[in-house]
């Protein structure tokens, strides 16, 4: 009911849109110079009198089962370029890093929506289909006169790891593109806050644990300890909910476990969950 939720529905909605016809033309090869920098200026309105706080807040507003391509990519851009403010990168390379965002994944829509919606096991054909996704972006897009590199290194290598576990191509460290490791970092915060059919979207210190736990090496550790870093310091003095039900108020980030903060309960009572490995956050309140 707030008005600013319901301009920013209007704005996100209006983005989405216009990233559905740009991906539709690019891949038709129906293709001008305006069209990319168009979809920019659509996106970095998002921003515009945001906090990185308020955008990943209303993102989650955003949320559905049914996220689609379009939906993923939007907010990918959205959370890669609020990486790249904190990076203190360039305007020229938070444009790039956002394009980046905006079509890492256009690829999946060569994925016929059976294979690629199916909330059953894939199987072996289809889960190579679904990862000959970046290849298939790469191709699409390499046509396209003038085309930012990073752009290219991004679509293709957004699922290669720092530790060389990654596919297409297994590549690891410096053979990483620097804007393909944000990418590759904000496409999985926001499959892990998406909702899906069999589990309920993760609040940000359920992925920051599940990021710990998964291995910080698989990433840039400039990047990622950057970004979870700031993500959860964002939620100082934020409620939120325990997993035994407990309401309380976060006091003080623990740097070295991001993911179980000092907490103050409602009757003044103080928790650190580092030492308390039967609770977690659940969600912020």
């Amino acid at each position: 009911s707030k008005p600013e939720f319901q301009e920013f529905q209007l704005i996100y909605s209006k983005s989405i849109a216009k990233l559905k016809q740009t991906m539709a033309d690019l891949i038709s090869g129906n293709y001008n110079e305006y069209m990319v920098a168009e979809l920019l200026r659509e996106t970095e309105a998002i921003f515009s009198q945001r906090t990185m706080l308020d955008l990943l807040d209303l993102l989650h507003t955003m949320r559905s089962l049914d996220d689609t391509v379009y939906v993923h990519s939007l907010n990918v851009a959205i959370i890669a370029r609020g990486m790249g403010k904190w990076l203190k990168l360039t305007k020229a390379d938070l444009d790039t890093l956002t394009v980046a965002g905006l079509l890492h994944d256009i690829g999946k829509l060569e994925i016929p929506d059976e294979v690629l919606n199916k909330t059953g096991d894939l199987t072996d054909e289809e889960f190579q289909m679904i990862r000959q996704h970046p290849v298939t972006g790469h191709r699409i897009l390499k046509k396209l006169p003038r085309i930012d590199s990073r752009v290219l290194y991004a679509t293709l290598q957004h699922h290669e790891r720092f530790d060389g576990s990654g596919y297409p191509r297994g590549l690891d460290g410096d053979e990483i593109d620097n804007i393909a490791a944000i990418i590759a970092i904000a496409d999985v915060y926001d499959a892990m806050t998406a909702a899906r059919s069999y589990r309920r979207p993760k609040c940000a210190f359920e992925v920051i644990e599940a990021f710990e736990n998964d291995g910080l090496q698989k990433y840039n550790p400039q990047y990622i300890l950057t970004f979870l870093d700031r993500i959860a310091s964002s939620y100082q003095n934020s409620r939120v909910l325990l997993s035994d039900g407990t309401r309380c108020r976060i006091i003080y980030i623990n740097h070295s476990k991001l993911s179980k903060p000092m907490v103050q309960l409602d009757d003044g009572s103080v928790i650190d969950l580092t030492q308390r490995l039967d609770l977690h956050i659940t969600s912020i309140l």
